[in-house]
């Protein structure tokens, strides 16, 4: 097996310039030409770096820990990637672990930081995250970055454009023409919850269309949530034609309710929902949704973590991904309202 000394002989430069080059050190003086030579010597040679002995001499284990609520989600599969893509490109390895695993005092979370088998971590806190579980996870000796969650202060975080996602399905529903038009929701105090509803609203009231409580059901994001939002909103006085449901897995489950219950998706009830995943597409009929930027979320906060890991002394950020936009994907799920025949 090839050592630094045979890439650096083969390169023509010392071991100590093939190290800092192969470990990307930013402060490597080195021309773009000795660097492609030194990696093409890497690659002829199949060098594959000693990572215990790289791990001692930098105190670093050149991996980071992924923490979602729900592997299994498939809103996360792209955020995953996201996440693995940016890794890779800096020679670090990603380990995923549940947030239920992650309790406080628990003994995952014990052995990735207190062990220190993780340089920091990427977190995607579940619905109702406890203050303690919170304060657990954001270790102040292992540096973190919060996805898409509300970080505590002095932590930092990669959000999504949520508001910006939530008026554009709401538009959705207004330029086919319903008034009728309600939301399903995360529960009140969950932070995307708060930032789709106030989307969800502005775009009502833009467009001078009142929002009665009886038409907002703040449930959560499961598929079992969205059928007992479903079957809320469905029981007032004046039903809506039309729903903007906050997250694509209570969308599916409202998509099943409607159906035990008699209602035609879209004759009697346009449905649209945030979040686009593959299931969008096969789910009876196919659901419109927003497609959020989720692979450049994870891309985002990865790069904001090693810039963090880069120079400790710079303070965390609140990153809000802007690019790429958020996209409306128009499916089957919805059409004009009765009175609005096209």
């Amino acid at each position: 097996m090839a050592n630094l000394s045979d890439v650096a002989a083969l390169a023509g430069v010392s071991v100590s310039v093939v190290s800092r080059v192969l470990a990307d050190a930013p402060g490597a003086r080195v021309s773009d030409a000795t660097r492609e030579r030194i990696r093409e010597a890497a690659r002829t040679l199949d060098y594959q770096p000693n990572f215990a002995a790289r791990a001692l001499r930098s105190s670093r284990s050149h991996i980071i820990a992924l923490i979602v609520p729900d592997v299994t989600n498939a809103i996360f599969a792209e955020l995953m990637e996201g996440v693995e893509e940016t890794a890779l490109e800096r020679d670090y390895t990603v380990v995923l672990g549940r947030a239920e695993d992650m309790q406080p005092g628990g003994p995952a979370l014990r052995r990735l930081v207190g062990e220190r088998r993780v340089d920091g971590m990427l977190v995607q806190l579940r619905d109702e995250p406890t203050a303690e579980e919170v304060g657990s996870l954001a270790d102040p000796s292992t540096p973190a970055v919060f996805i898409n969650s509300l970080a505590p202060a002095g932590i930092g975080s990669v959000v999504l454009p949520d508001v910006e996602g939530a008026m554009i399905a709401t538009r959705h529903l207004i330029d086919l023409g319903h008034t009728r038009i309600g939301m399903i929701g995360g529960k009140s105090d969950n932070y995307t919850a708060q930032r789709r509803s106030a989307g969800f609203r502005d775009a009502c009231a833009t467009a001078g269309i009142d929002v009665p409580l009886s038409r907002v059901a703040h449930v959560g994001y499961s598929a079992e949530d969205g059928r007992r939002g479903l079957r809320q909103l469905l029981s007032a006085a004046e039903a809506p034609t039309a729903i903007f449901v906050a997250n694509v897995n209570a969308a599916l489950g409202a998509l099943l309710e409607a159906r035990r219950l008699g209602v035609t998706v879209p004759k009697d009830l346009s449905i649209v929902a945030m979040h686009d995943v593959w299931m969008s597409e096969y789910s009876w009929p196919p659901l419109s949704t927003v497609r959020m930027p989720l692979r450049q979320l994870g891309s985002d906060a990865v790069r904001e973590l090693l810039r963090r890991l880069d120079d400790s002394s710079l303070p965390p950020a609140e990153v809000l991904v802007t690019d790429p936009a958020p996209q409306l994907i128009v499916r089957e799920s919805t059409v004009a309202p009765p009175e609005h025949p096209e």
